[in-house]
């Protein structure tokens, strides 16, 4: 039966397992998973990907990643082939060290970003790696720590994660902190390592399938129709719209200024179309949440809650939509 096609698309969030052949280790020691974190944070920071959230187990490894100007399979390429060779390399051993291709599923960021976020971190402690919540802190495999400030990853995505539990570091840690520890007693969490309606369903309490699924994604059938669509659109508009270009139609199209879209105000037409640029640039035409914001004066938690605020207005809205992708589409 042939391989499904991945969604590989820049802008999606996608939740990243992969397994050593036959379950066998690919870190056998610290040394391993520090050459594995330096080249995963010079990679992060090279292609611009954001990482949300990651955990390195013996035999495994979770990512949590928004890929920016890469796409995550050439991104995936280079980390898993680097390691491996140097893996190899280092034990005098030849052959494949992962199982298969890796795994990928595109989730909906919300609800399913901070139940991601605190699923993998915890990972460590389900593996028993770590005997506790304190131990978890320290544990310098994960990006836990990183979030607490015990450790650094390059292009680890910090200010998004702490930016959803608080606007103080200090408070948002302890916040995020008592997110995690909630989640202790959850176990291991089917519906969130597997693509799907079914298992979207079963995370958000529905029994009945009347939606779009697709077995690549982890989100509501509403989220895999615009999937599909924003794929099409992207084939389309992606090569041929800047992101000067997308702000000056959104203005036409809501009828203000382009000034009123580039600086924050009360006015509502203007905050609506800076959410559908959020959304249409990141999901869209696949740009990086840090470049929307500096075109935008936004933090990158606020260009990620904005985005979503304007996917309801550019997927209800014809006349909008049919101004910013042009006649000639």
């Amino acid at each position: 039966m042939p391989r499904t096609a991945r969604l590989d698309l820049p802008g999606l969030l996608q939740h990243v397992i992969v397994r050593g052949i036959d379950r066998k280790k690919i870190f056998r020691d610290d040394a391993d998973r520090a050459g594995f974190c330096q080249r995963l944070g010079e990679l992060l920071a090279e292609t611009e990907t954001d990482c949300l959230a990651w955990a390195l187990i013996p035999n495994h490894f979770h990512l949590l990643v928004r890929p920016g100007r890469a796409r995550l399979g050439k991104f995936m390429s280079r980390l898993l082939t680097g390691y491996a060779v140097t893996f190899n390399h280092r034990y005098k051993r030849s052959g494949r060290l992962f199982q298969n291709r890796y795994k990928s599923i595109v989730c909906e960021e919300e609800p399913y970003l901070l139940e991601l976020v605190r699923y993998i971190h915890l990972n460590p402690l389900r593996a028993r790696q770590v005997r506790g919540m304190d131990e978890l802190a320290r544990y310098p495999w994960s990006g836990h720590a990183v979030l607490l400030g015990n450790r650094s990853l390059p292009g680890q995505a910090v200010e998004e994660v702490l930016g959803r539990f608080g606007d103080r570091v200090g408070e948002a840690r302890k916040a995020y902190t008592a997110f995690v520890a909630a989640g202790v007693g959850q176990g291991r969490r089917t519906e969130l390592v597997g693509g799907g309606l079914r298992r979207s369903q079963a995370f958000l309490g529905r029994t009945k399938e009347p939606e779009s699924y697709d077995e690549r994604v982890l989100g509501s059938g509403r989220f895999v129709e615009a999937l599909w669509r924003e794929e099409e659109l992207r084939e389309k508009l992606g090569p041929h719209l800047n992101l000067a270009e997308l702000v000056e139609r959104v203005a036409r199209a809501l009828d203000i200024p382009v000034e009123a879209v580039l600086r924050r105000g009360r006015n509502t037409d203007a905050t609506t179309a800076r959410q559908v640029v959020c959304h249409v640039a990141t999901r869209v035409l696949g740009a990086r949440g840090t470049q929307v914001g500096e075109l935008l004066g936004m933090g990158q938690s606020g260009v990620s809650r904005a985005a979503q605020l304007g996917r309801a207005r550019w997927e209800g809205d014809e006349a909008l939509r049919r101004t910013v992708l042009g006649e000639e589409l």
